[in-house]
C-alpha cells in the first residue's frame, strides 16, 4: 500500500492518472468537532490491478500541497469518480475551490439501474465486484498517525472495488440508453451554490410553526449570526444553540441579558460573552425591521390543503413507474414531492427531464382527469379517459 506524502510524488501519480480514462476518489474526514470537515486522507486509483494504480495520499503530511491533485480534478479528459459523493465534493469545493469534472456517482448511477434507493457501498462491492469490506476500521479517527494496515486496507478498498463498479453500471447506463439520465443527477453536484451555506438563507430550514412575520424575522436574524459565527469559528452550529433553543429566542425576544439568562434551552455558554452579544444583537435586528419588509414564513404544507385521495393515487403510480422503469422511486419523486403535487403545485424536478418522462407527465394528466389507474393482477396500468 503506497502512500503519498510529499507534492512531488503527488505529482507523479497525478501525472499517471491524467492519461487514464477514470480515476476513482473517495475521502475520509472528521466533522464532529468543526463546522467545516477536516480532511484526512484521499484515496485514488485508476485502471489497473498493480501496486501503483491505488494510493493514499495523505493531506496531513508537513508541507505537502494538493495542487496536483486540484489540476487532475479540472482535467475534462478524465472522469472522476466517486460513490455518495456529495461530502466529499463539499470539501474539495471549500479547500481547493474546486469540483472534479466530468463527474459520475456510483451510487446515483446504481439507483437509475435497480439497485434501490440510496444503496450503499457495501452493496455494490459484494454484488458487482464480488467482494467483501472489512468494516472494522468504520469508526476510526482518522487524523491520528500513523495509521494502522487495517485502516489503510479499509480506506483502500474504497476505491479500488470502486473500479469495477463504475466500468460495469457505465455499461448498463450505456446499454439502456440512460446516461443522460445521470448527467442531469449530476448538475446539481457540479453546482458550486450546492456547497455553500448563506447564513442569511439558514432560517430557511427551521421548522417554525409560528406563522408570525415579527417572530420569522427575529428567527431569521438569529439563524443568520448563528451560522456565521460557527462558520468564523469552525465549529458546529448546534455548539452555540441549537434549533430548539433559537426558536424559544425568537418566541421570547430577549431584550437583555437578564431576560436572556431565562432562556431554558440555552446552553451555558452562550448565555454570555460573544455569543450572548450576538444574540441580543440579532433579536434587536428581528425587531427593527420595518413592518413593510417582515418575511413569511417558510411554506408549510398544512394537512388541509393536501388532496388525501390523489396523493395516494401519486402514490400508486410513481410506485409502478419505479417498477416498470427498474429506477429507485425515491429518484424519481419524493414523498414530499408527491404531497406538493396533491396540493396544488404543477413544476419541480419530478416534471423536468427524464423524471418528466418516466412520471411527471402522467403524473400531470392524473392531476387533470385525463387518466385514471387499472389494476390487473400485478401490474398497475394507465386508462386514458375521453
Amino acid at each position: 500500500m503506497t502512500t503519498l506524502s510529499t507534492t512531488d510524488a503527488l505529482r507523479t501519480f497525478c501525472d499517471q492518472a491524467a492519461t487514464a480514462p477514470y480515476v476513482t476518489v473517495d475521502t475520509e474526514f472528521l466533522r464532529e468537532r468543526t463546522y467545516y470537515s477536516k480532511l484526512c486522507l484521499v484515496q485514488l486509483a485508476y485502471p489497473g490491478d498493480g501496486e501503483t494504480d491505488a494510493v493514499l495520499v495523505d493531506p496531513l503530511a508537513e508541507g505537502i500541497d494538493l495542487s496536483p491533485l486540484y489540476d487532475l480534478f479540472r482535467d475534462t479528459g478524465v472522469v472522476k469518480v466517486f460513490h455518495a459523493a456529495r461530502q466529499d465534493l463539499e470539501i474539495f469545493a471549500i479547500e481547493g475551490d474546486t469540483i472534479p469534472a466530468p463527474l459520475f456517482d456510483t451510487q446515483v448511477a446504481a439507483m437509475v439501474c435497480g439497485f434501490g434507493e440510496q444503496v450503499g457501498y457495501e452493496t455494490l462491492a459484494r454484488k458487482v465486484a464480488k467482494a467483501q469490506i472489512d468494516k472494522s476500521s468504520r469508526f476510526t479517527d482518522w487524523s491520528r498517525r500513523p495509521l494502522s494496515d487495517a485502516q489503510k486496507t479499509y480506506a483502500l478498498a474504497d476505491v479500488t472495488h470502486l473500479r469495477v463498479i463504475y466500468e460495469y453500471l457505465a455499461t448498463e447506463l450505456e446499454k439502456t440508453g440512460r446516461t443522460g439520465w445521470v448527467e442531469e443527477e449530476m448538475d446539481v453536484l457540479r453546482d458550486p451554490a450546492t456547497y455553500r451555506v448563506e447564513p442569511r438563507e439558514a432560517w430557511k430550514r427551521l421548522k417554525m410553526r409560528n406563522p408570525n412575520p415579527r417572530y420569522v424575522a427575529v428567527a431569521r436574524e438569529l439563524a443568520a449570526f448563528r451560522e456565521s459565527h460557527a462558520q468564523s469559528a469552525n465549529i458546529p452550529r448546534t455548539r452555540i444553540y441549537k434549533d430548539d433553543a433559537l426558536l424559544e429566542l425568537a418566541a421570547m425576544k430577549p431584550k437583555d441579558m437578564g431576560e436572556l439568562s431565562k432562556a431554558r434551552l440555552l446552553l451555558r455558554e452562550a448565555r454570555k460573552g460573544a455569543i450572548a452579544d450576538g444574540i441580543l444583537a440579532a433579536v434587536a435586528a428581528g425587531l427593527a425591521v420595518p413592518k413593510d419588509e417582515l418575511p413569511a414564513a417558510p411554506r408549510q404544507k398544512a394537512r388541509d390543503q393536501i388532496n388525501g385521495a390523489l396523493a395516494d393515487l401519486l402514490r400508486v403510480l410513481v410506485k409502478a413507474k419505479a417498477e416498470q422503469a427498474g429506477v429507485a422511486q425515491k429518484l424519481i419523486a419524493t414523498a414530499s414531492d408527491l404531497d406538493d403535487i396533491a396540493s396544488g403545485t404543477r413544476d419541480g424536478d419530478w416534471a423536468r427531464g427524464w423524471r418528466g418522462e418516466v412520471f411527471g407527465d402522467d403524473a400531470l394528466r392524473l392531476c387533470e382527469g385525463e387518466i385514471a389507474l387499472a389494476c390487473k393482477g400485478h401490474e398497475v396500468r394507465i386508462v386514458p379517459l375521453a
